[in-house]
């Protein structure tokens, strides 16, 4: 694929996205298909390194994320530094990326989602969208996208319990997300992340831990000493997830 041009915030036309492969073209067929997303200023080869620990079975596609960093880093989407973003520019991510797994999927045996960081907000938005198009979703060091909160809404959590998509109310992504559908199939997520990451906000893990809860068959496993990383003892039970749910 070409190297991607740097896309214009308002979203007219989605770009190809510049996509790492673990096997060349002509040997991608029949085998299960695995979209790894990476984090907020990484791009395709940050997550690369971790294909030798996963099943033989998938093909992994990383994918570079849109938008150019000043730094040279991707993003999905912009953030504050409150780690809140435009809804619309987070809309027109997930609507991009989706459009372009659905064009992947008809070559695979299945399609299933891992996503570090920000690349778990992606994942799971995607399973979101059609929670029947995936076999399973890793969530790594990351989070789930809450549709009702505004950009610098601030950072108040919800009541212990409750799932801030089911408050009245609507968010600047209600709709969006087809959280009934996600209920119904309880697709299988794995959810690794350390308790003392010091990324990812206290209110962002109460929501995807309430989503989750509700919402998906989820194995969560807490990982201590990995920070905002990914750990070798992870990553076992990462490949052991997959090659057990993905037949």
């Amino acid at each position: 694929m070409t190297e991607p041009q740097t896309p214009d915030p308002s979203h007219s036309e989605p770009t190809e996205p510049f996509v790492r492969w673990s096997r060349p073209e002509a040997e991608r067929g029949g085998t299960h298909l695995l979209v790894v997303l990476h984090g907020y200023g990484a791009d395709e080869n940050d997550l690369f390194g971790i294909v030798p620990d996963l099943p033989e079975k998938f093909t992994i596609a990383s994918v570079r994320a849109p938008l150019v960093m000043d730094h040279g880093g991707y993003t999905w989407f912009p953030l504050t530094n409150s780690l809140e973003s435009s809804p619309l520019a987070v809309r027109a991510a997930i609507e991009d990326l989706q459009e372009w797994v659905a064009a992947q999927r008809p070559d695979f045996a299945s399609t299933s989602l891992l996503g570090f960081s920000m690349g778990m907000a992606m994942a799971t938005s995607l399973l979101r969208r059609e929670p029947e198009a995936y076999a399973c979703v890793v969530g790594l060091s990351g989070f789930a996208i809450d549709p009702t909160m505004a950009p610098g809404a601030g950072t108040a959590a919800p009541a212990a319990g409750v799932v801030p998509s089911e408050v009245s109310g609507a968010g600047p992504l209600a709709g969006f997300f087809d959280d009934e559908a996600v209920k119904a199939v309880k697709p299988k997520v794995f959810w690794g992340r350390d308790q003392a990451d010091p990324v990812i906000t206290p209110d962002k893990i109460e929501y995807t831990h309430a989503w989750m809860n509700e919402h998906v068959d989820m194995t969560k496993v807490l990982y201590a000493g990995i920070g905002h990383g990914i750990g070798p003892q992870e990553l076992r039970h990462v490949g052991e997830f997959l090659d057990y749910v993905v037949k």
